[in-house]
């Protein structure tokens, strides 16, 4: 292997380790014997267990936040929210490992922060929304930023819950995110449903 190939493959392994047993749980012994080498190797390449977690994490985040960014293409401000919901859930579903490693209370600082952290800076990216939506209803734009927080937890949280659970369905999970989202507790509908072509 190249030592490339080798830092992707004890990327890999300390990816799956702290996903399943967490950070404190997992040693650099253990790292090396999953790898199928040395422990100095792991030192070698991230200085110890610490700089290899701070890695994992800032990738995770990184993905996170492109995933979440990515998927705002425009639209009706209802479909903008829907497309962060399933963004969110999509990355869940296809990374669920990444997403519970990032849940985790981090032990480490690392450089871009925490999920809290990440969970504001995708907030912000949903802000001018808000913004746009508030003064097309008169209300004041000054409150986006924090309502734009309250959303983006409100899906992180319920992320949370849905990779454990799994049910009901992505889509019907999307769904009833946008119903309180968009409608409120007064206004929720009986049967929601998603306007955009992401039903399934």
């Amino acid at each position: 292997m190249t030592g490339k190939q080798r830092r992707e493959q004890l990327l890999d392994v300390g990816r799956r380790l702290f996903a399943e047993r967490g950070f404190d749980a997992t040693s650099v012994e253990e790292i090396a014997a999953k790898a199928g080498v040395s422990k100095p190797l792991v030192y070698e390449h991230f200085g110890g267990k610490e700089g290899l977690y701070a890695v994992v994490v800032d990738r995770e985040m990184s993905q996170l936040l492109d995933t979440v960014t990515g998927a705002l293409t425009g639209g009706h401000p209802r479909e903008l929210l829907e497309q962060a919901a399933f963004a969110l859930l999509d990355y869940i579903e296809q990374s669920a490992d990444g997403f519970r490693i990032l849940v985790r209370d981090s032990p480490v600082a690392q450089s871009t922060g925490s999920f809290a952290s990440l969970i504001s800076d995708i907030a912000t990216q949903v802000e001018h929304i808000l913004i746009a939506e508030f003064k097309h209803r008169g209300f004041e734009a000054k409150h986006a930023p924090m309502y734009a927080q309250m959303l983006v937890g409100m899906v992180a949280l319920t992320g949370q819950w849905w990779l454990e659970v799994r049910k009901p369905r992505k889509a019907d999970v999307a769904a009833h995110l946008v119903n309180l989202a968009w409608n409120g507790l007064s206004g929720l509908e009986q049967k929601p449903v998603l306007i955009s072509r992401r039903a399934r």
